[in-house]
């Protein structure tokens, strides 16, 4: 019958070879195994602290100085207890990678890290009003940052820097605190939301601004100052990857670069190098390509390319634009 659709007659083989191919390959499951840190849940964790640290912006609105205590007093236990539960998993989570779960003694093995998820939830919400200032500090970078603003307001309910630079910070108080795998996925989950890639190992000083914002990278190691704006399509990232002698790569070592404050990276370029400093007050122009340091306050921009204006069959070459400055703002 048209609109029905039946497999019935080959259900029993297309289970079977599913379920084959999962024993087959155990790296793209996780069946028979104890602990595992919820997405959805973490998604939530994000949720209610975007409504906990911009009350009246995120989730309940028309709040007021009478009921803002009820809010806060109603919102932070259920914080709290999906903190704790996320913490807790992720932590059981990776005694299991390191080889250490026993099947039989599951409960057992989880009592030292549900005491250790509890205090890190704890002094997690502890670090909320930090957190709040820092934020606000960035959120005010945004607006003075951008001419097109219109409010603090508009840059908190539609800016994508501003997002995921408030789940970075989130992320990053997390990693600083040891909590494995719950970092990066607060913080992937941003770079799906608005194509800003930022690792939760990164440190960034306040008034951090992301004009635009799509395409930008900031890896692990990267040093951050205060006051700081990048644009669109920069990357701080790794020059090159060091090897161990069984040709795997080497992890915990400075890969991408240090940028002091007051520093401004114009859209699409491309900062690489542990090594690399970018000086105080300096500034990197559009498209440059940059393996090394640059001293405080200077300018550093790539020549501009001899382009070819055609009309009909006759072409003008145009030299490279020097008038100009840095340039990438909209």
């Amino acid at each position: 019958m048209i609109g029905e659709f039946d497999i019935d007659d080959r259900l029993p083989d297309l289970v079977n070879r599913i379920v084959q191919n999962y024993q087959a390959d155990a790296r793209t499951r996780h069946i028979g195994r104890g602990y595992l840190p919820s997405r959805d849940e973490i998604i939530r964790v994000i949720e209610l602290l975007l409504e906990l640290v911009y009350p009246g912006y995120y989730g309940r609105q028309n709040l007021s100085d009478s009921n803002v205590r009820f809010h806060v007093g109603e919102l932070l236990p259920r914080l709290a207890q999906s903190l704790y539960m996320q913490i807790f998993r992720s932590l059981c989570h990776q005694n299991e990678i390191d080889g250490k779960y026993d099947p039989n003694g599951t409960t057992q093995q989880a009592v030292p890290f549900d005491q250790a998820a509890r205090k890190a939830a704890i002094d997690f919400l502890d670090a909320i009003p930090a957190m709040r200032d820092s934020l606000a500090y960035d959120v005010q970078a945004a607006y003075d940052g951008d001419p097109a603003s219109q409010s603090t307001d508009e840059v908190i309910l539609a800016y994508p820097g501003v997002l995921a630079v408030t789940i970075y910070r989130f992320a990053h108080q997390l990693f600083t605190m040891d909590v494995p795998v719950m970092p990066r996925t607060m913080t992937e989950w941003a770079h799906l939301q608005t194509g800003i890639d930022i690792h939760p190992g990164a440190k960034i000083g306040r008034s951090f601004f992301i004009d635009h914002g799509t395409g930008v990278v900031i890896g692990e190691t990267a040093d951050i100052g205060e006051n700081v704006k990048i644009y669109q399509g920069v990357t701080l990232g790794a020059l090159s990857f060091q090897k161990d002698e069984r040709g795997r790569l080497v992890r915990g070592y400075k890969r991408h670069p240090t940028v002091r404050d007051n520093v401004t990276i114009y859209a699409n370029a491309i900062v690489l190098g542990g090594d690399t400093i970018l000086g105080e007050g300096s500034t990197v122009g559009g498209s440059t390509f940059l393996t090394g340091s640059v001293p405080a306050g200077c300018t550093v921009v790539t020549s501009s390319p001899e382009l070819k204006l055609r009309q009909g069959r006759a072409a003008k070459t145009v030299g490279p634009d020097t008038t100009g400055d840095a340039g990438g703002g909209i």
